[in-house]
C-alpha cells in the first residue's frame, strides 16, 4: 500500500484557503438575513430611461422577467434583495425650454405602469410606512425621483402636481443650469454660474418641498448649492447617488466639510458604483466601492450612508457590482471589514427611513400654510417657447418675442426682408 505524504506547506495553503471561503460564506449568509430584515433602499435606479430608449415606453414590448439589455430586470430583483427602489424619472437638458414636462410625465406613468404590470414583484410607495408594508408583503416597494429641476420648467403648481402623482424627491439640476439653479459642472469651471447658487425662486422652491413633503436631492448640485439649501431647508436632504470627494475628486461626489454637514442636519448621502465617480477612472472593483462607505463612516458616522447604485444610468461599474443582483456582495465586504450589524442595517435602509420620517414630519408641521402660488419672474424664464398668460405688464415683451422668433424664422427660411 502506497501512502502520499502532503508537504505540510501545501496542508497550510489548504486550510488557509478553505478559512477564507468559510468566512467569505459566513459573511454572505450573514448579509443575507440582514438583507431580509432591513430593507435595502436604493436611492437611484434608471430602468425607466432604459424603457424610453430602448422600447419608446411600449411596456407591451418588454418582458421584465427575461430582459437582458439593462442591469435590472426581475430576477436580478430578487437575487440582489432588492427591498426598496427609486426609479428615477429623468429626461435629458435637451428637453429643458421644450417638452421637458411632457416627457417626465410619460416617465411617471411608465412606472406606475410597470408596477400595475408586475404587482406580484412591486408595490408603488409613497412613504416610509408604505416602504415597510411593502417589505412585509415579499414586494420591492417603488418610488419615483425626478432627476432635474429642468422636468419643471420652472413651475411651482407643476411640482405640486408631480408630487400628487407619487414623485417623492427631486434632483434640483442635472447637467444643466435652470432658470433658478446652477448645476455642478459650475464647480468644475466647464460652465458659468448664473445664480451664485439658487436664484430667490430656487429659494422659493426649496420652502415648497419641505412643505408638500418632498425630498431634496442634492445629487448633481454645485457646492453653493449643497450649503445654501443646508442652510435653509426645514427637513433633512438626501444625495441619492453621489460618492465621497476625498476618495475620488470628481465634483459630483461630495467634500467632507458637506458629510459634517449632513450628519448635523440628519441628511444621507447614497453611494454611487459608477466607476467614475469610484476611482476616477474607467475601472472599478466593488473594494473601491466599499472604501467610499468606509470613508464615509469615518468622517461622519454610519448613520448618513446609503446606497444609490445608479444602476443603468452609467456605463461603467465595478467588478463584483455589475449589476442589480450583486449588491450583496457589497453589504458582505462591509461586515468582513468589521461593520456591525447595526450599521449595515443603517445603511440599508434605516437611514433613509428615518430621512423620510422626519421629512414628513416636517411637512405635517407645515400643512396649514397655502401652496406657493407666486410664479418665477417671466424676465427670467423668457423664451421663443413660453407665452406670457397670467404675467401682468408682460404683454408687450411677448408680442416683441414673438415678433423676434418670427423675425428669425424667416430670415432662416430665406425671405427677404423689404421696408
Amino acid at each position: 500500500m502506497l501512502t502520499r505524504v502532503i508537504p505540510a506547506s501545501c496542508l497550510a495553503l489548504l486550510f488557509s484557503s478553505c478559512a477564507i471561503t468559510l468566512a467569505q460564506d459566513t459573511n454572505m449568509a450573514r448579509a443575507l438575513r440582514l438583507m431580509s430584515e432591513t430593507p435595502l433602499i436604493d436611492g437611484h435606479n434608471d430602468l425607466p430611461w432604459q424603457l424610453l430608449k430602448q422600447f419608446n415606453n411600449e411596456l407591451n414590448e418588454v418582458d421584465l422577467h427575461t430582459l437582458n439589455t439593462t442591469h435590472t430586470n426581475i430576477p436580478k430583483i430578487k437575487q440582489g434583495r432588492l427591498g426598496a427602489q427609486f426609479w428615477s424619472a429623468y429626461v435629458p437638458c435637451e428637453t429643458q425650454y421644450k417638452d421637458a414636462v411632457r416627457q417626465t410625465l410619460e416617465q411617471i406613468d411608465v412606472v406606475h405602469r410597470m408596477c400595475q404590470k408586475y404587482p406580484e414583484t412591486f408595490q408603488f410607495v409613497t412613504t416610509s410606512q408604505g416602504i415597510r408594508d411593502a417589505f412585509r408583503a415579499n414586494k420591492t416597494a417603488s418610488l419615483i425621483g425626478v432627476e432635474g429641476g429642468h422636468s419643471l420648467d420652472s413651475s411651482l403648481g407643476t411640482l405640486r402636481v408631480m408630487y400628487k402623482l407619487g414623485v417623492r424627491y427631486l434632483t434640483l439640476t442635472h447637467s444643466c443650469n435652470t432658470p433658478w439653479a446652477d448645476n455642478w459642472l459650475v464647480d468644475t469651471g466647464s460652465e458659468p454660474p448664473q445664480h451664485n447658487g439658487l436664484s430667490p425662486f430656487g429659494k422659493q422652491l426649496i420652502a415648497e418641498m419641505n412643505r408638500l413633503g418632498m425630498l431634496i436631492d442634492l445629487a448633481h448640485v454645485p457646492v453653493s448649492v449643497m450649503n445654501q439649501v443646508l442652510d435653509m431647508s426645514q427637513a433633512p436632504v438626501i444625495f441619492s447617488h453621489s460618492s465621497a470627494y476625498t476618495i475620488c475628486e470628481h465634483k459630483r461626489n461630495v467634500p467632507d466639510d458637506i458629510l459634517l454637514r449632513v450628519k448635523a442636519t440628519g441628511g444621507i448621502v447614497m453611494v454611487n458604483f459608477y466607476n467614475d465617480y469610484v476611482t476616477c477612472s474607467h475601472t472599478a472593483n466593488l473594494s473601491n466601492v466599499a472604501d467610499h462607505f468606509d470613508h464615509i463612516k469615518k468622517v461622519a458616522g454610519a448613520t448618513i450612508i446609503g446606497f444609490g447604485g445608479d444602476y443603468d444610468g452609467v456605463t461603467r461599474l465595478p467588478e463584483g457590482l455589475e449589476d442589480v443582483s450583486k449588491v450583496p456582495n457589497l453589504v458582505a465586504e462591509l461586515l468582513r471589514r468589521g461593520w456591525t450589524d447595526v450599521e449595515v442595517k443603517a445603511a440599508l435602509g434605516d437611514n433613509l427611513l428615518r430621512v423620510m420620517a422626519e421629512v414628513e414630519t416636517v411637512s405635517g408641521t407645515l400643512n396649514n400654510r397655502p401652496p406657493d402660488d407666486v410664479p418665477i419672474p417671466y424676465e427670467e424664464v423668457q423664451n421663443p417657447c413660453r407665452t406670457s398668460f397670467g404675467y401682468r405688464n408682460a404683454g408687450a415683451v411677448h408680442s416683441l418675442s414673438t415678433l423676434v422668433l418670427l423675425l428669425a424664422l424667416a430670415l432662416q427660411a430665406g425671405f427677404t426682408l423689404t421696408p
